[in-house]
């Protein structure tokens, strides 16, 4: 008997609970990974609402002194991006084998070199 796949946390957008149902339908997930692909959700959903402020109010603003800034969100949205990009890389969710383009040498998978086994 399988067990039912956990739902996905209430409090992420729509679109980001039916990547946390595709993902979790698609692996066998243990449960710490579970938490990592929560964090990867919330990642997602944060980059997304910077982005979303950058787009209505742009990039930058004017401080007290006149002078340019980076507003804060451009700054919520790279670190967001860099960690949904980083707990994607430790869930190892690539499944796809490598493209004949030439790219990078791939990374060394814990979970590729214990299935090899």
């Amino acid at each position: 008997m399988t067990k039912p796949n956990p739902p996905a946390p209430a409090h992420l957008k729509a679109g980001t609970k039916a990547w946390w149902r595709a993902v979790v339908e698609e692996y066998d997930l243990e449960p710490h990974h579970l938490r990592l692909l929560q964090l990867a959700a919330e990642a997602w959903d944060s980059a997304q609402a910077a982005r979303a402020v950058i787009q209505s109010d742009g990039m930058t603003f004017v401080d007290r002194f006149g002078s340019p800034r980076a507003r804060p969100e451009v700054a919520i949205e790279r670190d967001s991006r860099t960690a949904f990009a980083r707990l994607v890389r430790e869930l190892d969710l690539d499944c796809a084998p490598p493209t004949s383009t030439p790219r990078p040498p791939a990374l060394n998978s814990n979970m590729r070199a214990a299935n090899a086994h």
